[in-house]
């Protein structure tokens, strides 16, 4: 059973919160996350990536650092930037992409059920990412970055939504300079609240879908409290960190694309000559996208390649085995390229699928290389790695669209 709490949300006045309202502070470094708060003092970079507002020789990970996103967001709350709900609430968000919608349950989860696997993993966490992430939320008394979490779709959940919706009016709605659609409504009726938690005690499990560090990072934090409250009851809120559920059958992931920066020594026809053993390949006309599982696209010298990977060449009874990111690793970037960490190897890129071909095209025609175009994996693949205890490719899920941070923040004590 997944613990489901409401909260009192510090949240914008709705007069400020396509200002306030910004992209997630790992989708974008420093120099990027100064650009984009250029004649926008509201914007959420500023607590996020509070680095931003300091001299640039200060290392993003330094004690100051924190300190000014603590203090920027005591500020952005005194001067009436945030306003607080009187009562611990759920909220309804909704957000709208090329006319895909999706809309999860705002509020907050528990750190037991994070420790116990309820709230399951797929990824592997950076010690680095994670200590960044703990002394932030720390050091600000807060999580201020919803995680991104799905669970297995109940209609009579997503029915009781509906129905708010369709009864009240939305606190937020705005439309983001991505065009992306953002719509809030406020769940404070106390019986709708409790029909809500008692309907998530059914759900065996949630999982992460977008998160991770975040989620490991609030998990630490709530637990470092307990050792300094040793008399905790389990009700305070640094038992429970922020997060968005999502019902798994309104999920788009896109794909995450590769780039290579070289041919590892190979001449671009000894390279295609290797690629026979494990691939079909066939020259495209124009640019290739693959449409099914085990295809991919490859842009080689100015042209596009379809690959067809050859049956043999994985195990499609393993979950992580047959995916598609893993089949490419295993048969190409390993043996040819001699990418053997792609978390660590600096000759590797990844692009996000929502960025387009023509980016891949872009990274080849100026650097050189080699780039393919991979097909998404699922939500269903997701899951199933999860509920098996395994640990997926590095790399291997886009999801859009971002929430956005700075719409909703839970305050730990």
């Amino acid at each position: 059973m997944a613990i489901l709490k409401p909260f009192a949300a510090i949240r914008p006045v709705p007069s400020l919160v396509d200002r306030v309202a910004a992209l997630p502070y790992d989708v974008m470094n420093t120099d990027e996350a100064r650009e984009m708060v250029q004649n926008n003092p509201y914007s959420f970079l500023h607590v996020d990536r509070a680095e931003i507002d300091l001299d640039p020789s200060i290392d993003p990970y330094d004690d100051q650092v924190y300190a000014k996103a603590a203090d920027t967001l005591k500020q952005m709350r005194t001067h009436g930037i945030y306003i607080q709900d009187d009562t611990a609430c759920l909220y309804i968000y909704r957000e709208i992409m090329y006319g895909r919608i999706q809309i999860g349950l705002v509020g907050c989860v528990s750190i037991d059920d994070y420790k116990k696997d309820i709230i399951k993993k797929h990824e592997l966490t950076r010690a680095d990412k994670e200590a960044d992430r703990i002394h932030h939320v720390d050091t600000c008394n807060a999580n201020t970055g919803p995680i991104f979490l799905t669970y297995r779709s109940e209609q009579c959940i997503s029915n009781a939504m509906k129905h708010w919706m369709d009864t009240y009016a939305p606190i937020y709605d705005f439309t983001a300079e991505d065009n992306v659609r953002h719509t809030v409504w406020k769940i404070d009726d106390a019986c709708t609240i409790l029909s809500f938690q008692k309907e998530f005690e059914k759900i065996p499990y949630l999982y992460i879908a977008d998160g991770h560090h975040r989620a490991a990072s609030a998990y630490h934090v709530g637990m470092k409290r307990r050792e300094e409250n040793p008399a905790y009851t389990g009700e305070e809120e640094f038992n429970y960190f922020l997060a968005v559920l999502f019902p798994d059958e309104q999920l788009h992931i896109w794909p995450y694309n590769r780039y290579v920066h070289d041919l590892n020594g190979l001449t671009s026809q000894e390279f295609l000559e290797k690629l026979n053993s494990d691939f079909e390949i066939t020259p495209a006309d124009g640019r290739y996208e693959p449409t099914k599982r085990h295809q991919a696209g490859m842009y080689l010298d100015g042209k596009w390649y379809a690959l067809t990977f050859r049956s043999g060449t994985f195990d499609e009874n393993d979950p992580i085995d047959h995916l598609d990111v893993s089949i490419l690793q295993n048969n190409l970037l390993d043996p040819i390229l001699g990418i053997k960490d792609p978390r660590t190897d600096k000759r590797i890129d990844f692009v996000g699928g929502i960025r387009g071909l023509a980016e891949l095209e872009r990274l080849v025609d100026e650097k050189q290389g080699v780039a393919f175009a991979l097909y998404p994996t699922t939500v269903d693949d997701l899951m199933d790695i999860a509920d098996s205890g395994k640990i997926m490719p590095p790399k291997s899920t886009w999801f859009e669209p971002k929430l956005r941070s700075g719409i909703f923040i839970h305050e730990l004590s």
